[in-house]
């Protein structure tokens, strides 16, 4: 079994920054993939980033481009979403997703969500 936690959310007013980090625990055989997604009161939940933690490669929604940076420690099977200039609209829930690979005689690709960090900006 896999366990994603999340932490750093909190309240900060427009313009703060805040750190959220994502530790995914448990039988890992490896990591594709790692995002982050965000829903606010009334809408849809959507992609906000995400890495692919062997390469490091990275892709932003273009509400968060140039704000956000997503990052990884490998090591740690960790990734965390750094948020700076944060605006009003960025209040939200936070989730942070995995597709991890298990092994069981083989491998295989398992999706997993961590239980969502709030994170409240003030105008």
């Amino acid at each position: 079994q896999v366990q994603l936690v999340e932490s750093g959310g909190g309240l900060v007013q427009a313009g703060g920054s805040l750190r959220l980090s994502c530790a995914a625990s448990g039988s890992i055989f490896g990591l594709n993939a790692m995002k982050w997604y965000r829903q606010a009161p009334g809408k849809e939940r959507e992609l906000v980033a995400g890495i692919i933690p062997s390469s490091g490669s990275t892709d932003y929604d273009d509400s968060v481009k140039g704000r956000f940076t997503i990052s990884r420690d490998n090591a740690k099977n960790t990734v965390y979403l750094e948020m700076t200039s944060l605006k009003p609209e960025d209040t939200a829930v936070y989730y942070c997703n995995a597709a991890v690979d298990l092994y069981n005689d083989y491998v295989y690709t398992s999706e997993y969500w961590g239980q969502g960090t709030q994170v409240t900006v003030s105008s």
